[in-house]
């Protein structure tokens, strides 16, 4: 009887237990995930990765081509010349470069630290061919990498170095020597700047003539394996972990041309064979890895480095640039180059702060903001994310308009209770999943009620991260009376998946 009884105790936990339920001791509850809760759409790869979308997004920056040249009047120098001539008639002042660059609207700059010459604008380690070695004070006590970081984070912009791979002065140039006992060297010591530089550059130009420790002659090398890239990118990333590096490094493209302009079309993906000089333009739609484009252009009508006589290009040419490149999914450095006294002429402080007030007047006012935003197709939303055509206009990049999968095909339309002048369309993919769009049209709708085509004249084919079109269909002269409008139209014609739109804005 008492076995009995406690056999039923224990079943009914009279004995301080907790009853034990049939489904919690057969099924045990498990708490379910779905595999895609916010219904995202899959990336379309290939996709970038977080270090070139930061540098992307730096859009527009500038580029100091500073150094020997300055004072031999040279664009390449030869590697044999005496240090002495290095000798700044003024301390150089990178601050000052740095304000007139954000003046024009930049958003950082690149300065040359060691040209083809091989003179090092630091006192490195690696060469006594520096400015420790200078014709005078100012040149002696010269750190352009050290003066040029701090100026940058004391104004808030991104900054990064130009290093050239190539080195006419150095002995052991050609050799397996020079690439681990000089240039890696250098690479790392300018890495210790600073952790948060945006892009270091590395030019093609490679090998050739030159003094080499006075041997002279020419030195042939391979750059696709001479300079130990993948063991470059770890010793620059290890410190440096959101720098891209340029060129030679792999990271981000040359478009193409010294002009500054990309390619109507201008896709961001490439293969590993293009040639720059007639594909970096263009891009290759279906590239198996990501490569974004940047376009180098001088401001001045000589060359990158200052000569006297020089003057800058106007304020209009500066910004059809602007739109030439940023406007066409690239980003633009655009070279100022200081003088002997190691600051920025009253020419070209003048042309280029005219140029910020350009961009400034023309691409800031965004009528979108206020416009009424529809599309035919909107992605359904998930668990805790939409994709409303509203995530177009609400200022945040990390929001995005989209169809559902399947769907390449969509018409969004802006309207506005009172007529509109407009002169652009600005528009953005949400490129951390892939560039998508391969065709698409712009209309507006007249006074008189009927929709009318614009830029008739420009290729409507890629978006990217950016692309600024002129609704008259001329970079050149672009901001004229301007459209009176009721509402507009994009029609996305054909994208590779489903169209991803993080911003449309109006000017």
């Amino acid at each position: 009887m008492k076995r009995r009884f406690l056999r039923a105790a224990l079943c009914l936990g009279l004995l301080g237990t907790a009853p034990v339920t049939y489904a919690q001791s057969v099924l045990p509850l498990v708490e379910q995930t779905l595999p895609n809760p916010d219904n995202e759409p899959a990336p379309v790869h290939p996709v970038p990765h977080p270090r070139q979308l930061k540098w992307q997004e730096t859009e527009f920056y500038a580029f100091f081509h500073y150094g020997m040249n300055t004072y031999t009047n040279r664009e390449w120098g030869y590697g044999n010349e005496d240090r002495a001539t290095f000798a700044p008639t003024a301390a150089p002042n990178p601050r000052q470069w740095l304000e007139v660059a954000k003046a024009a609207g930049m958003r950082g700059g690149i300065a040359v630290v060691k040209h083809h010459d091989g003179f090092c604008l630091w006192p490195t380690a690696t060469t006594e061919h520096n400015v420790t070695n200078s014709g005078n004070d100012y040149g002696r006590q010269t750190n352009i990498p050290r003066d040029f970081a701090e100026a940058a984070r004391d104004l808030g912009m991104k900054y990064g170095f130009y290093i050239s791979p190539w080195d006419r002065n150095s002995a052991l140039y050609g050799t397996e020597r020079y690439v681990k006992e000089v240039f890696l060297r250098q690479c790392a010591e300018i890495a210790q700047y600073g952790t948060d530089q945006f892009e270091m550059w590395f030019d093609g130009a490679n090998g050739g003539d030159g003094y080499y420790g006075g041997e002279e002659g020419r030195r042939s090398i391979d750059r696709a394996t001479y300079y130990d890239v993948p063991n470059l990118r770890d010793t620059v990333h290890r410190v440096c972990p959101d720098c891209v590096l340029w060129g030679v490094g792999g990271e981000a493209r040359w478009i193409g041309n010294e002009a500054g302009w990309a390619g109507q079309t201008n896709w961001s993906t490439e293969n590993r064979d293009y040639v720059p000089e007639k594909n970096g333009m263009y891009g290759t739609e279906d590239g198996w890895f990501w490569l974004p484009g940047e376009s180098d252009a001088k401001a001045t009508n000589r060359g990158w480095f200052w000569h006297e006589g020089e003057s800058p290009l106007s304020p209009e040419r500066l910004f059809q640039m602007y739109l030439e490149t940023i406007g066409r999914n690239s980003t633009l450095i655009l070279n100022i180059p200081p003088n002997q006294a190691g600051v920025l002429p009253d020419a070209s402080v003048e042309a280029l702060t005219k140029m910020g007030e350009l961009v400034q007047q023309r691409l800031s006012a965004d009528l979108a903001a206020k416009a009424s935003v529809t599309a035919d197709h909107v992605r359904s939303a998930g668990v805790a994310r939409h994709y409303e055509p509203i995530n177009m206009t609400d200022g945040d990049k990390e929001t995005y308009w989209a169809t559902n999968d399947g769907e390449t095909t969509a018409t969004i339309t802006l309207s506005w209770d009172s007529p509109q002048t407009v002169r652009y369309v600005e528009l953005m993919e949400y490129i951390a999943k892939g560039q998508r769009v391969r065709k698409f049209h712009i209309e507006a709708l007249s006074l008189d009620g009927t929709w009318i085509p614009c830029a008739m004249q420009v290729e409507t084919t890629t978006i990217g991260y950016k692309r600024i079109v002129p609704l008259n269909g001329s970079t050149a002269a672009s901001y004229d009376e301007g459209l009176q409008v009721k509402a507009m139209r994009i029609v996305i014609e054909d994208s590779k998946a489903c169209p991803l739109i993080s911003r449309v804005a109006v000017y």
